[in-house]
């Protein structure tokens, strides 16, 4: 079957259509937004991309129009496609009719840590020896020599376990996925996890994002509870202790056991009251050795094994990415030694906190983040692995939700970890955010050293002109930001 696929280069259609591929569908697709890393991935898989969404692309017709949720009523490509009456679905109605019925589905769901948490969840089930598959918004980074590793996790998806029955093959086994709460398409408004009825669902945090499809913190907990309606009583729900959005969600009804999970610095001299009382409200527990969540132990109240997750990832945040993944793989009959020995030979996943350069020892991470509690959640952990070394944090207020300027209020705190904060003002921004962070500045005696500037030009010079040996770079932006990675990395050699 030839499958088109509009908005081919975003991370889940991308993944998608990689699982299409696997399936033996001749795969192209359109978009006006192609960079890596997958842009580089559908193409080295074969896949045809065509810039730009044009009707010509739709000629000869495909079989199967696979529609992107950024395509809308009015574009010459959506009008044709509808006149002429091809047949088309939404990418998360294929997912479930081709690959996820007959399976036993693990989704991730959250506003943050979705990527990283189904990373880690679908590496340990693998290094167990189980032929999962999975779709994750996001590109794994693979740091061992076992062969069958380094081979599934190049993609951001692989297919799985299949079964052959009366001549025909059918998935099979686990599938994990990154669930998303973001509709679905322009003629299917519901989010795109509740095409995926789990079995085993990750609930691993709850907060108001994506304000250009969803009014409030309330219309997402309901698109939640659409899913939760539909996780079985022979299922599982994980999720953090004391998690309030998340305990009001489930409050409109939960029919499935749930598994709380907690994570108790036990570094600190004393206990807080507040960690005991997680520690007792909760089923699993991660108890920090490490100040910076490099090295911690995992415990189950209901079995006696205790194990060590000692790693090169850092924060509390993605301590907590652990724990659920650890207790999503026990729950489907992995050893909790067995999953933190996968843990501790994970090497992360791309764009999460990823070394891209040392330069005369300025160090240049990409991070995806672009909400203020996963600025706050990233530079937490960089000042903590980092100790020593100055923080310079540059971020593009890219998502539609931070260019509505819905946090608008919470942005220079966020970034106030920092040493020193570089915002990009981008052209056409709806809001001042040059007035937000100079007002914040100035009456906050914590918010310290931070600029606006208009220009990716303007933020490599201002950089590779103050930036000196010893400093971190921490470079976050859910999009391609013009480039600046590179060249910036390009400038401080040139320096």
């Amino acid at each position: 079957m030839h499958i088109h696929i509009l908005g081919i280069c975003g991370t889940f259609m991308g993944s998608l259509a990689l699982l299409a591929r696997e399936r033996g569908h001749t795969v192209t697709g359109s978009d006006t937004n192609v960079y890596p890393p997958m842009s580089t991935q559908l193409e080295n898989a074969g896949v045809t991309i065509e810039e730009g969404y044009l009707v010509k692309h739709l000629q000869p017709a495909p079989d199967l129009v696979v529609v992107g949720n950024a395509m809308k009523r009015g574009m010459d490509v959506i009008e044709y496609m509808l006149d002429t009456g091809l047949r088309y679905t939404s990418g998360p109605q294929f997912l479930s009719e081709q690959v996820l019925q007959s399976r036993h589905v693990i989704a991730v769901a959250g506003t943050h840590g979705k990527t990283t948490t189904t990373t880690m969840l679908a590496w340990i089930l693998h290094y167990a020896g189980i032929d999962t598959g999975f779709l994750i918004g996001g590109v794994p980074l693979v740091n061992t020599t076992d062969e069958h590793l380094q081979q599934v996790f190049a993609h951001s998806s692989y297919l799985g376990a299949e079964k052959t029955d009366d001549d025909t093959t059918v998935p099979s086994g686990y599938f994990v996925i990154e669930a998303d709460e973001y509709d679905s398409a322009f003629f299917d408004k519901r989010s795109k996890f509740v095409h995926y009825r789990p079995r085993t669902a990750i609930l691993n945090n709850l907060e108001f994002d994506h304000a250009d499809i969803f009014a409030d913190l309330n219309a997402i907990q309901t698109q939640f509870h659409h899913m939760v309606r539909m996780i079985p009583s022979t299922g599982k729900i994980i999720m953090p202790a004391a998690t309030i959005s998340l305990e009001d969600t489930l409050a409109k009804g939960v029919w499935t056991p749930i598994w709380r999970t907690a994570v108790i610095d036990t570094t600190a001299s004393n206990t807080s009251k507040n960690d005991r009382t997680l520690k007792s409200n909760s089923d699993w527990q991660a108890e920090l050795i490490r100040e910076d969540g490099s090295q911690f132990q995992v415990s189950f109240a209901a079995d006696k094994e205790v194990a060590v997750i000692d790693w090169g990832m850092s924060g509390i945040h993605n301590v907590n990415n652990a724990l659920v993944a650890v207790a999503a793989a026990y729950d489907v009959g992995v050893s909790i030694s067995t999953a933190c020995a996968a843990l501790s030979a994970f090497a992360g996943i791309k764009r999460r906190m990823e070394l891209i350069g040392d330069v005369n020892d300025v160090l240049v991470f990409d991070d995806f983040a672009h909400h203020p509690t996963a600025i706050t959640t990233t530079l937490d952990g960089a000042k903590k692995k980092l100790a020593g070394r100055r923080i310079w944090a540059i971020i593009e207020p890219r998502s539609n939700t931070m260019k509505m300027g819905i946090h608008q209020d919470s942005l220079a705190e966020s970034a106030a970890l920092a040493d020193y904060t570089l915002w990009y003002e981008p052209a056409g921004l709806e809001w001042g955010l040059r007035e937000v962070i100079e007002q914040a500045t100035a009456t906050s005696d914590s918010i310290i050293n931070q600029q606006v500037m208009s220009s990716v030009d303007t933020i490599i010079e201002h950089i590779s002109t103050h930036a000196q040996a010893g400093d971190a770079i921490v470079v976050m932006s859910n999009g391609g930001f013009e480039g600046i990675h590179q060249r910036l990395l390009a400038a401080l050699r040139d320096k």
